[in-house]
C-alpha cells in the first residue's frame, strides 16, 4: 500500500494496518527453501591485493 502522500503517523498506519487486514493471507514458504541465517553462505574472496 502506498501511504506516500499521508501526513499523519496515526493516521497511516490506521491505513495500513486497514490494507493488511483486507490483503489475501501469504502462502506458507515452499519445503527446502532457506530464510535468513539458515541460507547458504558466500565464500569471502581473498583479501589484500586487487585482482584487476
Amino acid at each position: 500500500m502506498n501511504t506516500k502522500h499521508v501526513e499523519d503517523k496515526l493516521e497511516r498506519k490506521k491505513l495500513k494496518r486497514a490494507a493488511r487486514k483486507k490483503a489475501a493471507p501469504k502462502q506458507k514458504r515452499a519445503a527446502g527453501v532457506a530464510r535468513g541465517a539458515n541460507k547458504r553462505k558466500v565464500k569471502k574472496l581473498a583479501k589484500g591485493q586487487r585482482k584487476r
